[in-house]
C-alpha cells in the first residue's frame, strides 16, 4: 500500500544524505528529500490508518472465528480475486502505469486522458471475463488451491470464492485509478483506498454477525463492499480528467506499456503459481496452518506497509523522471552501465536515500517485533474464539517471516529503481528464480520427513532474502551505490537496533511480573511500555551513533509541527 497533493522535485539531490550533520536544521536537508519525505509522508499516513485497520479487521476476523478451518477457507477464497488483480493490474501500476503516465502528465494532459480511458476500459472488459471464469470454475479453483482441506470445507471455499471474486472488477479499477493520480501526484485519496477497504470489511462483518446471525460469508461480503468503496473514494481526484469508454487497443502508448508489463506479467505467473502450490501444501499441514500465517502475515506487512511501500511509491515518479532518458529506448534490455555523470549520480543518490531512510525504520521494527511477537499476538488477537495456542503458532511464524522482513523493505525499492529505468525483464526474471528457491526450500525437509507449517514459512524468508540480495548486485550494473554511506547507515542501524532488543525485553520481562498478562489491559501495558522503551532507546542509540537519517527525520518532524502549530521563531 498511505493532505494536499505533494509535488515531486525534479532535481537530484544537492547533497548525499550521508554528508548531512547528525542533527541538520529542517532548511538544510536536500529540497528533493524533503519533497520525497513529504510525499512518502502522506502515504504513510495512509498507511497507518489502513494497517490499524487491518490490525482492527483480523482482530475482529480472530474474535468472530478464531483460527479455524473457516478463516483457512475465506483465506484461499478471498486470495483468487486478489492474485488475478495481482497478475494483471498490480504490478502494471507500479512498473508500466506510474512511469509511462508520469512522462504523459508531464508533457501531454489531453494523451494521458485518452491513455487513461483505454487502460480503464481494457481493464473492466478483461476483468469481467475473469470473473465469469471464476464463478464457472470454483469448485476445481478450489481444489487447485487447497486440495488438503476435507470435501466440506473444500466445497464452502468454492461457495466463499464466488461471492468474493466480483471484487477483482473494483480492484483492477481502483488500481487504474491510483497510478494515474500517482503520476498526477495527487496522493491523498489513493493513499486511503486500503483503509477504506479494511474499515468496510470491519463494518460489514459486524452488522451481518450482529444482526443477522450469518457466519465467515460476511467477510465475503464485506471485501466485495470493501473493493468498490476503494473505487468511490478516487472518483474526487480525477477532476478535470477528460475520461471515457474506448477499446483503442492499438494505441502506441498502450502498447508501450504492455511492452512494458511482458516481462512483468512472466514473472507473476510463475509468482502466481508459487502461490497456489504455498496455499496447497500449507492445506496440507493442518487446517489451521493458512490461517496462523494469515494473522502473522498481517502483522509482518504493518512495518512494510509503512515503511517500504510508501517510501517505494513517493520515490518511483521521481526515479522515473532522474532515469536517463535512454532507459525509455532500451525497452527490456538490461540496462548497460551508464555513463551519464549527473543525471546517474542523481539518480542514485536519490535510491540510495531512500533505502537508507528504509534501513534506519524497518531494522528497529522488525527487530521490536520480533522481541514482542508473543505479547502483540496476545493484545491483537487472543480474544473471543483464537486460543492461548493460537497465539503461540502465530507468533512462531511470525518471528519466521521476520528474518526475511528487512531484505523484502530494501527489494521493493530496488525493484521499483529498474521500472524506473523501463526495466521490467530483470525483476521479472529474478521473481522466477525466487520462485525456484521457495520451492526448493519448501519441500528439502518433506524428503525427510512430514511438511510442516514452519517449512514454508522459513522457506518465503530464504526466498525474500535471496530476492534482495540479487537485485542488489544486479543494481551495482547500473551504478554503485558504494561510497554513499548506505553500509555505515545500515550497521549503525543495527546496533541501535540491537542495543533496543536487549532494553525491550528486559522491560517487558519487568512489566510481566507486574501485569501477568491475564487481561486485555495487562497485555496493553506489556506490549505499551516495552514499545515506548523501544522507542526512546532506539533513538537515543541511533542519535549517540550519528545516524544522520533520524536527524533528517527529526526536522522534518519539527517542520511539519511548525507548520501545523506555528513556529514564532519561523
Amino acid at each position: 500500500m498511505p493532505s494536499t497533493d505533494t509535488k515531486l522535485a525534479d532535481a537530484a539531490p544537492e547533497d548525499r544524505i550521508a554528508e548531512c550533520q547528525s542533527e541538520p536544521d529542517s532548511s538544510t536537508v536536500p529540497e528533493s528529500m524533503v519533497d520525497i519525505a513529504g510525499a512518502a509522508s502522506v502515504i504513510a499516513v495512509g498507511n497507518i490508518a489502513s494497517r490499524v485497520l487491518g490490525l482492527v479487521r483480523e482482530t475482529v476476523i480472530a474474535y468472530l472465528f478464531g483460527a479455524t478451518g473457516l478463516v483457512s477457507a475465506f483465506d484461499v477464497a478471498s486470495r483468487v480475486p486478489r492474485m488475478l488483480f495481482d497478475l494483471l493490474i498490480d504490478g502494471l501500476v507500479s512498473s508500466a502505469l506510474v512511469p509511462v503516465f508520469s512522462e504523459l502528465a508531464e508533457r501531454d494532459r489531453a494523451e494521458l486522458w485518452r491513455v487513461a480511458s483505454i487502460m480503464l476500459s481494457l481493464t473492466t472488459l478483461v476483468m469481467s471475463a475473469g470473473l465469469l471464469l471464476i464463478e464457472l470454475f470454483a469448485s476445481q479453483v478450489a481444489w487447485l488451491m487447497s486440495g488438503g482441506f476435507d470435501s466440506d470445507l473444500l466445497a464452502y471455499t468454492a461457495y466463499l470464492m464466488r461471492i468474493t471474486s466480483p471484487a477483482v472488477v473494483f480492484l483492477s479499477l481502483s488500481g487504474i485509478t491510483t497510478g494515474l493520480l500517482y503520476a498526477l501526484k495527487r496522493f491523498t485519496l489513493p493513499a486511503f483506498t486500503a483503509a477504506v477497504f479494511n474499515a468496510s470489511v470491519v463494518v460489514v462483518a459486524l452488522v451481518l454477525t450482529g444482526l443477522f446471525g450469518w457466519g465467515i460469508e460476511s467477510l465475503a461480503i464485506g471485501m466485495l463492499v470493501g473493493s468498490a468503496m476503494q473505487v468511490m473514494l478516487q472518483l474526487p481526484g480525477l477532476r478535470g480528467a477528460s475520461l471515457h469508454f474506448s477499446l483503442d487497443w492499438r494505441h502506441p502508448v498502450v502498447h508501450r506499456i504492455l511492452k512494458l508489463y511482458a516481462p512483468v506479467v512472466l514473472g507473476l505467473v510463475v509468482s502466481q503459481i508459487g502461490i497456489v502450490i504455498d496455499r496447497n501444501l500449507a492445506s496440507r499441514t493442518g487446517e489451521q496452518s493458512i490461517a496462523w500465517m494469515r494473522y502473522a502475515t498481517t502483522l509482518v506487512q504493518f512495518p512494510l506497509g509503512l515503511v517500504s511501500a510508501a517510501t517505494a511509491m513517493a520515490l518511483l515518479p521521481t526515479l522515473s523522471r532522474l532515469a536517463p532518458s535512454s532507459g525509455s529506448t532500451q525497452g527490456n534490455a538490461p540496462p548497460a552501465p551508464d555513463s551519464g555523470g549527473a543525471g546517474l549520480e542523481a539518480f542514485m543518490d536519490t535510491l540510495t536515500a531512500g533505502l537508507k531512510m528504509v534501513l534506519v525504520l524497518i531494522l528497529p521494527a522488525v527487530v521490536g517485533l520480533f522481541v514482542l511477537s508473543e505479547p502483540v499476538v496476545a493484545l491483537v488477537f487472543q480474544h473471543g474464539g483464537f486460543t492461548a495456542f493460537d497465539t503461540q503458532q502465530t507468533s512462531l511464524a511470525l518471528r519466521i517471516y521476520l528474518l526475511g522482513t528487512t531484505f523484502a523493505g530494501i527489494d521493493l525499492l530496488l525493484v521499483f529503481a529498474f521500472y524506473a529505468r523501463k526495466n521490467t525483464l530483470t525483476p521479472a526474471l529474478v521473481g522466477i528464480l525466487g520462485v525456484g528457491i521457495y520451492l526448493t526450500a519448501a519441500l528439502v525437509p518433506a524428503a525427510f520427513r512430514d511438511l510442516r507449517m514452519t517449512d514454508l514459512v522459513l522457506a518465503n524468508s530464504i526466498q525474500l532474502t535471496a530476492h534482495a540480495a540479487v537485485m542488489l548486485c544486479l543494481t551495482h550494473r547500473f551504478g554503485s551505490l558504494s561510497g554513499r554511506g548506505l553500509g555505515r547507515t545500515a550497521l549503525k542501524a543495527l546496533a541501535a537496533s540491537l542495543i533496543m532488543a536487549g532494553v525491550t525485553k528486559m522491560s517487558a520481562q519487568w512489566l510481566l511480573v507486574r501485569f501477568p498478562g491475564e487481561t486485555v489491559l495487562d497485555e496493553a501495558m506489556i506490549v505499551g511500555g516495552a514499545g515506548l522503551a523501544a522507542i526512546v532507546t532506539y533513538s537515543v542509540a541511533a542519535s549517540l551513533l550519528r545516524v544522520e537519517e533520524v536527524g533528517i527525520l527529526a526536522a522534518l518532524l519539527r517542520g511539519q509541527l511548525g507548520r501545523v502549530f506555528g513556529d514564532p521563531a519561523r
